[in-house]
């Protein structure tokens, strides 16, 4: 059977570009803080780098198979035996170890942006909040102002948050794509990720690391807004949610799927995160107090 290979390959170019046009909008070229404007930066210049690589290869490929193609020479023909030219060895050398250099540097420079706290928000004091993880859901824990969240997050925006992430089980993987990379929560230590939101809005989180069966669904919802905004919630979740009791927490803490929740107090007052800090060291908790209230 003769196949029209013009016609599949035009099928092909319409249908991809169908499919993508129905995609949404890859969430780490989207950033919405400094942090993933680093990370969203560097991947474009990445992929444009790349890109026009492989155009360079690709173009001296066709160069070198068209001019130095096979000639109607005779049989008993032998090429001359001729030694390498100092320019073409020189740039075919060089040209790998200045890009190797370039992007070390920048990987570097990267690094420590996106490990600091970011540069407009370092002279105010961050907002520290625990994010533990279990089987499988999210406990996020507000030392100062008391409160305890699951599987939800409220931040206020402009304003450094200072993450202090654990698990009470497998390791896992902290990521909320248009505010920075992933960073891991383990059993036993404390790592800190800084992140912030330039623009109030609504994000989306996730574990972006393989722990068992319900990965898939342990994600959690990231609110930004703005300061007064903020201040309001805390001060309605102290009159109208409920205490964080150690037994709640135990139950909390067994494997499976909650919806969203919210208590006064935070588990770290009979729970407390691993003393072994990487990163920053933890901020000294505040003073918790008990309030009665609901759950969502």
């Amino acid at each position: 059977m003769k196949v029209n290979m013009k016609g599949t390959l035009l099928a092909s170019i319409v249908f991809g570009t169908l499919l993508l046009g129905g995609c949404n909008p890859l969430l780490v070229l989207d950033p919405k803080g400094p942090q993933a404007e680093v990370q969203a930066n560097d991947t474009m210049m990445l992929i444009f780098l790349m890109s026009g690589i492989v155009i360079v290869v690709l173009a001296l490929l066709v160069f070198m198979l068209f001019k130095y193609r096979a000639s109607k020479q005779s049989p008993d023909y032998e090429p001359p035996h001729i030694h390498g030219h100092w320019l073409v060895e020189t740039i075919c050398i060089g040209v790998p170890v200045l890009i190797v250099l370039f992007l070390s540097f920048r990987t570097v420079e990267s690094n420590y942006l996106v490990e600091s706290a970011p540069e407009q928000y370092k002279e105010e004091e961050p907002l520290v909040i625990y994010a533990s993880s279990s089987d499988w859901k999210w406990h996020f824990s507000y030392p100062e102002q008391g409160i305890e969240t699951v599987n939800y997050l409220y931040i206020p925006a402009n304003r450094n948050i200072e993450f202090k992430l654990y698990s009470f089980g497998p390791i896992t993987s902290f990521w909320i794509p248009q505010l920075g990379g992933q960073k891991y929560a383990m059993a036993d230590m404390v790592t800190t990720l800084h992140l912030a939101a330039d623009v109030e809005g609504e994000f989306w989180g996730r574990n972006a690391n393989f722990a068992g069966r319900g990965t898939a669904e342990q994600t959690f919802d990231v609110t930004a807004m703005s300061p007064e905004k903020f201040d309001e919630w805390v001060e309605e979740v102290h009159a109208t949610a409920k205490p964080l009791t150690e037994d709640k927490f135990e139950e909390l803490l067994e494997p499976g799927h909650l919806g969203r929740s919210t208590y006064t107090g935070t588990h770290l007052e009979f729970s407390p995160a691993p003393e072994h800090n990487h990163g920053n060291s933890a901020s000294p908790n505040a003073d918790h107090s008990e309030h009665a209230g609901h759950e969502e």
